[in-house]
Formats: C-alpha cells, structure tokens, sequence
C-alpha cells in the first residue's frame, strides 16, 4: 500500500527579510543544536559570505559543485561525523542544499544512497532520524529550501531524487542581500527556475488550492520583477521581491511539478553539466504548447497573472522574456548534441515529476519535445 501523503502540509520555519541570516545562532538554539556542520562551495567561502554566519568554530564542507554527486556527498559525511555534528546548515544555491540534504540521510541510513532514490522506494525507506537542516539560500530560485527534495548524481552517471517530507529543512533563514552578489546570467537562469516551478505547480492536477493560489502570486511577482533583477543587480527592494517569488515556488513543491522539470533532470548529470534553470527556460515554451490542450482555463488564468491576452500566448510570452535576459533558447546553444540526447527520453519519462504533468506523456512525446527544443 502507498504511503499517505497529506493533501496539505508546510513544515519549515520561514525567517524572511534584510539582515535575516545574522540570527542564525538563535535560530540554532531554537532547534536544540550547537554543533552544525556548514555546507557551501568554495567561491561563498572566498567571498566571505560564510562568515556572515558568525559561526567561525563550525566546520565547513566546501567541496560542492554545481548538480551535486554522491560522491561530494560522502565526502560531506565524513567531516560531520568526525566532528561529532548534531545538525546542518546549506548556505548557496540548489546544489548546497541538495547535497546538505543527502549528507543529512547518510548521517543515520545505511548506504548506498542509491536505495533512497524517489524511484526505488525511498519515499518510504528515509525515516524522520536525520539531523536537523538549516538552509540559507544564496540565490532566488530553485526553493529547495522549503522542498522535500534533493537531486544527486550517482557514480553510476545517473541522476536520482531523494523525496521525503523528512528532507524538508527545520528553518529556512531567506536573506535578500545575500543575492546582491549573484551575477546577472546567473539571476536570470535561477529566476527563470522559480518561474518554471510557480508555471508547473499550478498546472499539476493534484488538489491543493492553496498552493495554487501561492503559485499565482509568485507567478506574478518574478514576472514582474526578473527582468529588473538581471538590470538592477544592487536593487535590495527588487531582490527581495525575486527572493520571495522563488520560495512561493518551493511552497508549491507539494502539489508536484510535470515535463519540463521531467526533460531537465537527465541532462543534469551529463559531462557539460547545464544550468538547471536554464534548462527549464528551454523547455517552458515548447512543454506549454504540449500541455495547453489539457488545462486550457490554467493556462488562461496565468495569462491574465502575467498581463497578456490568453493562455495560447504563454509560449511566446516566455520566451521573449527569456531572450530579454540573455539565456539561449536552444539546447545546441548549451553544446548539447543529438548523441547527449539520445538516451534522454527514457530517463524523462521515467521521473517523478513525469506523473504529475497535466497531460500524459510516453517516451515518444518526450523525443519529440526535446527534438523541438534543439
């Protein structure tokens, strides 16, 4: 019997706004914890973002790349346990978090870490015995901080997701002005993240009318502010506007999202490794025009969210706003080839986000969009 999952549930403590992250020793204290290890990459250490944190005797794990790999999660292992941690805190993007969130697994669950992945049973196999996660996102985009979720690439070369309401982290600390940094291509690639999560949550057919609603409303709010946000980098007012659309979008998370997250996922673990927004602004248009059929009102109601006329509009839409950021609006821009491709459609149809798309799909349906999207 599947495990029950609840209609509607938020689990994480949300500290919003400028400054928030010099509270991060209270916050520890709240959750009972003196010993986290810090879980960043190098460049946030070099810029001195990690000593914003005031935590200077914690150990850092810093060896984390962009789609994070089981093996820089075992090597995150080994500094928590030899420093007798009791909990963990993801300062950066996605890939922080993601990997914080797979060290957090293996602390107390038996390896490999393979067993856990969303397609073998791991919804129910990670139990609630993971050390508490503190994730300070560094970016506006991937949510993964009020997310249930986690993408690792395996050593085998494929890309798994860990799913539990266990990963979910036990307070999110979301600071604005620690994106004033990020460089524009990057804001623009992140955002574009937070607006394909906002676009696929509220398509997703599963019943959650509150998350529709916070779906609608970040919808709205990166549209209107992401194109400042790439222009007007030092702007803490249109940061935080981005910020907050981007953890509307991981408040959603739980009604699930569909293909274009679906089409993205495999090609994060090839060699040329593209950025996970920036695949997802490639896949928006052409997974729209395959979805239109099937929630036709959705995509009217998001028509009027973002100020245009009707929902058949939506594909043009963003890619306009996607060329208006500079991000390519073709795989091959990416230097993916047709080899790259070839084995892609199997594993699209095969994700976990492929069951909650509006409209079915098959392994045909998915060659066929990413043929469209080279």
């Amino acid at each position: 019997m599947a495990t029950l999952a609840p209609t509607i549930s938020y689990l994480t403590n949300i500290y919003f706004g400028s400054g928030m992250v010099s509270n991060v020793s209270e916050i520890l204290k709240q959750l009972g914890c003196q010993r986290p290890l810090i879980v960043t990459d190098q460049v946030l250490m070099d810029v001195g973002l990690v000593s914003k944190l005031g935590l200077s005797h914690a150990p850092a794990f810093t060896n984390v790349f962009s789609n994070p790999s089981e093996t820089s999660a075992l090597a995150g292992l080994e500094p928590y346990l030899s420093n007798d941690c009791d909990s963990i805190i993801a300062l950066g993007g996605g890939s922080p978090i993601d990997c914080a969130k797979g060290i957090a697994v293996m602390v107390n669950h038996p390896p490999p870490l393979d067993d856990y992945a969303f397609v073998n049973g791991g919804l129910t196999k990670i139990t609630d015995n993971l050390p508490p996660l503190i994730a300070i996102p560094t970016t506006a985009g991937t949510g993964s901080e009020v997310g249930r979720a986690a993408l690792l690439t395996m050593d085998s070369g494929n890309k798994i997701a860990l799913v539990s309401p266990h990963l979910i982290p036990k307070a999110a600390i979301c600071d604005p002005e620690l994106t004033l940094g990020l460089p524009a291509w990057l804001t623009a690639a992140t955002g574009m993240d937070a607006i394909s999560h906002c676009v696929e949550t509220y398509c997703s057919p599963k019943l959650n009318p509150v998350a529709e609603s916070i779906a609608l409303d970040g919808l709205g709010r990166a549209c209107r502010n992401l194109s400042a946000a790439v222009l007007q980098g030092s702007d803490i007012t249109i940061r935080s506007e981005m910020m907050m659309a981007a953890l509307q979008g991981g408040l959603t998370f739980q009604k699930g999202l569909g293909l274009i997250h679906s089409l993205s996922h495999p090609l994060g673990a090839v060699e040329k490794s593209p950025h996970h927004g920036t695949l997802n602004s490639i896949f928006l248009p052409p997974v729209l025009r395959y979805n239109m059929s099937t929630c036709p009102e959705k995509m009217d109601r998001m028509a009027e969210v973002v100020g245009i006329g009707s929902g058949d509009e939506l594909p043009d839409f963003f890619a306009a706003l996607s060329a208006e950021i500079g991000l390519p609006s073709r795989l091959s821009e990416l230097g993916l080839t047709a080899d790259d491709l070839a084995p892609m459609p199997e594993l699209a149809i095969a994700d976990h986000c492929t069951l909650t798309n509006p409209a079915s799909a098959t392994a045909a349906d998915c060659k066929k969009l990413y043929e469209e999207s080279n």
